[in-house]
Protein backbone atom coordinates (compact mmCIF):
# COMPACT_ATOMS: atom_id res chain seq x y z
CA UNK A 1 0.00 0.00 0.00
CA UNK A 2 2.81 2.57 0.99
CA UNK A 3 4.48 1.78 -2.41
CA UNK A 4 1.33 2.22 -4.27
CA UNK A 5 0.75 5.79 -2.20
CA UNK A 6 4.17 6.97 -2.87
CA UNK A 7 3.17 6.09 -7.25
CA UNK A 8 0.12 7.77 -6.50
CA UNK A 9 1.90 11.10 -4.92
CA UNK A 10 4.25 10.79 -7.62
CA UNK A 11 2.20 10.84 -10.46
CA UNK A 12 0.65 13.77 -9.41
CA UNK A 13 3.81 15.98 -8.72
CA UNK A 14 4.41 15.07 -11.95
CA UNK A 15 0.97 16.46 -13.59
CA UNK A 16 1.03 19.59 -11.16
CA UNK A 17 4.69 20.29 -12.46
CA UNK A 18 3.45 19.59 -16.32
CA UNK A 19 0.37 21.93 -15.69
CA UNK A 20 2.78 24.78 -14.36
CA UNK A 21 5.39 24.45 -17.06
CA UNK A 22 2.69 24.49 -19.94
CA UNK A 23 0.77 27.62 -18.28
CA UNK A 24 3.98 29.52 -18.15
CA UNK A 25 4.88 28.63 -21.80
CA UNK A 26 1.40 29.89 -22.30
CA UNK A 27 1.61 32.85 -20.74
CA UNK A 28 5.16 33.45 -21.91
CA UNK A 29 4.43 33.74 -25.11
CA UNK A 30 2.12 36.50 -25.78
CA UNK A 31 4.20 38.60 -23.05
CA UNK A 32 7.18 38.26 -25.68
CA UNK A 33 4.56 39.37 -29.08
CA UNK A 34 3.24 42.36 -26.54
CA UNK A 35 6.61 43.64 -26.59
CA UNK A 36 6.79 44.58 -29.88
CA UNK A 37 4.75 47.28 -30.57
CA UNK A 38 6.31 47.63 -33.59
CA UNK A 39 8.42 46.07 -36.10
CA UNK A 40 11.68 47.64 -38.44
CA UNK A 41 13.42 46.39 -41.33
CA UNK A 42 17.42 46.28 -40.73
CA UNK A 43 19.44 46.14 -43.90
CA UNK A 44 23.20 45.54 -44.85
CA UNK A 45 23.90 46.27 -48.26
CA UNK A 46 26.67 44.89 -50.23
CA UNK A 47 27.84 41.57 -48.79
CA UNK A 48 28.69 39.15 -48.36
CA UNK A 49 32.31 40.33 -47.30
CA UNK A 50 35.20 39.63 -44.80
CA UNK A 51 32.85 41.22 -42.32
CA UNK A 52 29.92 38.65 -43.16
CA UNK A 53 30.81 36.33 -40.05
CA UNK A 54 31.82 38.92 -37.71
CA UNK A 55 28.30 40.40 -38.47
CA UNK A 56 26.15 36.97 -38.39
CA UNK A 57 27.51 36.45 -34.52
CA UNK A 58 27.05 40.34 -33.45
CA UNK A 59 23.24 40.16 -34.72
CA UNK A 60 22.69 36.32 -33.48
CA UNK A 61 24.10 37.36 -30.14
CA UNK A 62 21.61 40.74 -29.95
CA UNK A 63 19.09 38.22 -30.89
CA UNK A 64 18.12 40.76 -34.22
CA UNK A 65 17.65 39.66 -38.03
CA UNK A 66 17.99 41.22 -41.07
CA UNK A 67 17.69 41.15 -44.50
CA UNK A 68 21.02 41.00 -46.51
CA UNK A 69 21.06 42.77 -49.62
CA UNK A 70 24.20 40.83 -51.58
CA UNK A 71 26.07 41.50 -54.46
CA UNK A 72 25.54 38.89 -56.99
CA UNK A 73 29.40 38.53 -58.06
CA UNK A 74 30.36 38.35 -53.88
CA UNK A 75 27.97 35.70 -53.76
CA UNK A 76 28.83 33.53 -56.18
CA UNK A 77 32.81 33.88 -54.58
CA UNK A 78 31.41 33.40 -51.40
CA UNK A 79 28.65 30.90 -51.64
CA UNK A 80 28.72 29.31 -47.96
CA UNK A 81 28.42 33.07 -46.29
CA UNK A 82 25.00 33.46 -48.18
CA UNK A 83 24.39 29.71 -46.56
CA UNK A 84 25.77 31.21 -43.11
CA UNK A 85 23.32 34.43 -43.83
CA UNK A 86 20.37 32.00 -43.85
CA UNK A 87 21.39 29.64 -41.22
CA UNK A 88 21.77 32.56 -39.47
CA UNK A 89 17.60 33.50 -40.07
CA UNK A 90 18.77 36.21 -42.36
CA UNK A 91 16.51 37.58 -45.31
CA UNK A 92 18.57 37.15 -48.45
CA UNK A 93 17.94 39.60 -51.42
CA UNK A 94 19.22 40.64 -54.71
CA UNK A 95 21.55 44.12 -54.84
CA UNK A 96 22.48 43.71 -58.55
CA UNK A 97 25.93 41.76 -59.32
CA UNK A 98 27.99 44.47 -59.73
CA UNK A 99 26.53 47.12 -58.43
CA UNK A 100 26.35 49.59 -61.56
CA UNK A 101 24.15 52.79 -61.56
CA UNK A 102 21.57 51.12 -63.07
CA UNK A 103 19.62 54.26 -64.59
CA UNK A 104 22.37 54.68 -67.06
CA UNK A 105 22.15 50.99 -68.27
CA UNK A 106 20.28 49.83 -71.19
CA UNK A 107 17.33 47.74 -70.64
CA UNK A 108 19.11 44.01 -71.25
CA UNK A 109 22.21 45.52 -68.76
CA UNK A 110 19.96 45.97 -66.21
CA UNK A 111 18.08 42.85 -66.88
CA UNK A 112 21.35 41.00 -66.97
CA UNK A 113 22.77 42.48 -63.88
CA UNK A 114 18.98 41.62 -62.04
CA UNK A 115 18.92 38.10 -63.42
CA UNK A 116 22.64 37.13 -62.91
CA UNK A 117 22.06 37.57 -59.38
CA UNK A 118 18.59 35.88 -58.53
CA UNK A 119 20.96 32.89 -60.01
CA UNK A 120 24.39 33.58 -57.88
CA UNK A 121 22.55 33.43 -55.10
CA UNK A 122 19.83 30.69 -55.53
CA UNK A 123 22.81 28.60 -56.50
CA UNK A 124 24.73 29.66 -53.65
CA UNK A 125 21.50 28.75 -51.27
CA UNK A 126 19.97 31.86 -50.47
CA UNK A 127 16.83 31.10 -52.28
CA UNK A 128 15.29 32.75 -54.89
CA UNK A 129 14.71 36.59 -53.54
CA UNK A 130 11.95 38.47 -53.67
CA UNK A 131 13.44 41.90 -52.41
CA UNK A 132 15.69 43.83 -54.54
CA UNK A 133 17.10 47.62 -53.64
CA UNK A 134 18.98 49.10 -56.43
CA UNK A 135 22.94 50.62 -55.82
CA UNK A 136 22.18 53.79 -54.09
CA UNK A 137 18.69 54.25 -54.50
CA UNK A 138 18.89 54.95 -57.84
CA UNK A 139 16.10 53.90 -59.57
CA UNK A 140 12.93 54.75 -62.46
CA UNK A 141 10.49 53.14 -64.12
CA UNK A 142 12.70 51.07 -66.07
CA UNK A 143 14.53 49.87 -63.28
CA UNK A 144 11.25 48.99 -61.29
CA UNK A 145 9.63 47.03 -64.31
CA UNK A 146 12.55 44.54 -64.91
CA UNK A 147 12.91 43.84 -61.06
CA UNK A 148 8.62 43.00 -61.32
CA UNK A 149 9.42 40.77 -63.94
CA UNK A 150 11.94 39.24 -62.18
CA UNK A 151 9.30 38.76 -58.83
CA UNK A 152 11.14 41.34 -56.96
CA UNK A 153 9.68 44.28 -55.13
CA UNK A 154 12.36 47.26 -54.98
CA UNK A 155 13.35 48.03 -51.04
CA UNK A 156 14.94 51.60 -50.59
CA UNK A 157 14.88 52.98 -46.90
CA UNK A 158 13.51 55.47 -44.77
CA UNK A 159 16.79 56.07 -42.52
CA UNK A 160 20.59 56.24 -43.72
CA UNK A 161 22.46 55.40 -41.68
CA UNK A 162 25.51 56.96 -43.56
CA UNK A 163 28.39 54.54 -42.30
CA UNK A 164 29.24 54.31 -45.93
CA UNK A 165 30.26 57.85 -45.34
CA UNK A 166 32.35 57.38 -42.68
CA UNK A 167 29.87 57.62 -39.73
CA UNK A 168 30.96 56.76 -36.37
CA UNK A 169 29.39 53.97 -33.91
CA UNK A 170 27.57 56.71 -32.31
CA UNK A 171 25.99 58.36 -35.22
CA UNK A 172 25.03 55.12 -36.86
CA UNK A 173 23.22 54.10 -33.16
CA UNK A 174 21.32 57.53 -33.52
CA UNK A 175 20.36 56.90 -37.17
CA UNK A 176 18.27 53.73 -35.56
CA UNK A 177 16.60 55.53 -32.58
CA UNK A 178 14.73 57.12 -34.96
CA UNK A 179 13.24 54.38 -36.69
CA UNK A 180 9.30 54.23 -36.32
CA UNK A 181 7.12 51.21 -37.29
CA UNK A 182 7.46 49.64 -40.54
CA UNK A 183 10.50 51.50 -41.64
CA UNK A 184 13.52 50.43 -42.85
CA UNK A 185 17.41 51.58 -42.31
CA UNK A 186 20.23 51.80 -44.76
CA UNK A 187 23.61 50.05 -43.41
CA UNK A 188 26.67 48.38 -45.05
CA UNK A 189 27.93 44.50 -44.35
CA UNK A 190 31.15 45.67 -44.39
CA UNK A 191 31.48 48.70 -42.05
CA UNK A 192 33.47 48.48 -38.61
CA UNK A 193 31.46 51.04 -37.19
CA UNK A 194 28.25 49.42 -37.73
CA UNK A 195 29.09 46.26 -36.89
CA UNK A 196 30.59 47.65 -33.51
CA UNK A 197 26.97 49.53 -33.03
CA UNK A 198 24.76 46.24 -33.73
CA UNK A 199 24.44 45.95 -29.90
CA UNK A 200 23.26 49.15 -29.26
CA UNK A 201 20.84 48.97 -31.88
CA UNK A 202 19.72 46.30 -30.20
CA UNK A 203 19.10 47.83 -26.87
CA UNK A 204 17.66 51.05 -28.04
CA UNK A 205 14.64 49.16 -30.09
CA UNK A 206 13.99 47.30 -27.41
CA UNK A 207 13.75 49.72 -25.59
CA UNK A 208 11.01 51.67 -27.54
CA UNK A 209 9.00 48.45 -27.78
CA UNK A 210 10.53 48.00 -31.37
CA UNK A 211 11.32 44.30 -33.35
CA UNK A 212 13.57 43.73 -36.16
CA UNK A 213 11.47 42.18 -38.67
CA UNK A 214 11.02 40.87 -42.18
CA UNK A 215 10.41 43.51 -45.14
CA UNK A 216 7.20 42.73 -46.96
CA UNK A 217 7.08 42.11 -50.21
CA UNK A 218 3.87 43.17 -50.35
CA UNK A 219 4.00 46.57 -48.58
CA UNK A 220 7.51 46.97 -48.87
CA UNK A 221 7.30 47.54 -44.87
CA UNK A 222 8.85 45.88 -42.34
CA UNK A 223 6.74 43.59 -40.38
CA UNK A 224 6.28 40.38 -37.81
CA UNK A 225 8.75 37.33 -38.92
CA UNK A 226 6.48 35.31 -41.17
Amino acid sequence: MAATHRLALLTALVTAAAATLTAATATAAPERAAACNGYVGLTFDDGPSGNTTRLLDALRQSGLRATMFNQGQYAAANPSLVRSQVAAGMWVGNHSYTHPHLTRLSQAQIDSEISRTQLALANAGGGTPKLFRPPYGETNATVKSIAARHGLTEIIWQVDSQDWNGASTDAIVQAAGRLTNGQIILMHDWSANTLAAVPRIAQGLTARGLCAGMISPQTGRAVAPG
